[in-house]
């Protein structure tokens, strides 16, 4: 629980990592590749009190990831959204082991999502009902361009996606996370592309895709998605961090978030360890729209509260302290928010 002013916020991290980059487990070259591509993300955009060695990057551990996120990151609740990788790490680079045996430890501290990849035909579909069972899965998270063999990438609406679908409906698992959003070293950048998103959505409407890094750089063409299927969401990793560096982007990403999908479809995320919870949750709930950008209202306290944990303790029924609630959103509008809704937000 983060507390500032007097006002207190219960906060889920929606997207974190657990993984291991090092040399050892680096299959080939564009392994230590990605890690790099990762680390200059974390540089690039982290205050300069919060970079991290080179070092304690490639591989954290679960006792450090405790620490940082609950200890001192004001987390309430944190979601793993590991990516495998398997062509390029011998053990994938999400570790499945040891983070869904911390979730295990800690259920309530820590929701396990486990991956799939519809490129593994019958397989995949087997294993993926074996996971299930195993790790509880209320979600996963799918990297649409992930390197498979000879392939590089796949989309949502394959033939195959749509039976792996089929079988989350099955199972119960209703939170589908994607990656779309910035390119990684040596992944394609069309492969993240959110045009699939659309199909998906209006055909599995009985489930949530939750857009990670809310489709950047393609943030207008999700916006214009998102706006019309009420069962898609936006995760702000990667996104947040432009918060420090370059506040006025950050303002108009959330300027035009509330305008198209609103407060009730937003989600806070870290992306530990791309970048820790503490200082995003100091800067979030300390910010404001700057005056020269007056098109947009300012996010408010409520929006702040929905937008940091609310809205994802919802989707996956994570307990919030009564004195920590919200009256309940209404069902997802669609359709952008008028004048006069957005200046009385």
């Amino acid at each position: 629980m983060f507390t500032k002013d007097g006002t207190s916020y219960f906060i889920v991290d929606a997207h974190i990592a657990l993984w291991d980059a090092r040399p050892e487990n680096q299959r080939n070259i564009h392994g230590k590749q990605f890690i790099d591509c990762f680390y200059d993300y974390h540089r690039n955009l982290s205050p300069d009190a919060e970079v991290w060695s080179y070092e304690d990057y490639l591989y954290q551990g679960g006792e450090r990831l405790m620490h940082d996120l609950f200890d001192v990151g004001y987390v309430d609740h944190a979601i793993f959204q590991p990516a495998h990788l398997g062509e390029f790490y011998y053990k994938g680079f999400g570790q499945t082991a040891e983070a869904s045996e911390l979730a295990r430890a800690h259920p309530d501290k820590l929701t396990y999502n486990h991956h799939f990849d519809p490129r593994n035909g019958e397989v995949g579909l087997e294993q993926l009902r074996l996971d299930a069972k195993k790790y509880d899965l209320q979600g996963v998270k799918l990297y649409t361009a992930e390197w498979h063999g000879e392939s590089r990438g796949w989309k949502l609406d394959d033939p195959w996606a749509y039976r792996y679908f089929e079988a989350c409906r099955e199972l119960g698992i209703r939170n589908i996370h994607v990656h779309k959003g910035p390119t990684i070293r040596p992944l394609d950048r069309d492969a993240f592309d959110v045009a699939d998103v659309d199909h998906v959505a209006s055909d599995f409407t009985d489930l949530n895709f939750i857009v990670e890094h809310c489709g950047l750089p393609r943030l207008e063409d999700f916006c214009w998605i998102a706006t019309q299927e009420p069962n898609v969401y936006a995760g702000l990793a990667v996104a947040i961090p432009f918060i420090h560096t370059r506040p006025k982007y950050f303002a108009q990403i959330m300027g035009e978030l509330l305008y198209w999908i609103g407060e009730d479809r937003i989600f806070f995320s870290s992306d530990y360890a791309l970048w820790t919870p503490k200082w995003l949750i100091e800067s979030f709930v300390d910010f404001n729209i700057p005056d020269e950008l007056g098109e947009y209202p300012q996010i408010t306290t409520d929006q702040k509260k929905k937008v940091l944990g609310l809205n994802a303790a919802k989707l996956y029924d994570i307990p919030v302290p009564a004195e920590l609630q919200l009256p309940d959103a209404d069902e997802p509008a669609v359709g952008p928010r008028g004048a006069d809704e957005m200046a009385n937000a």
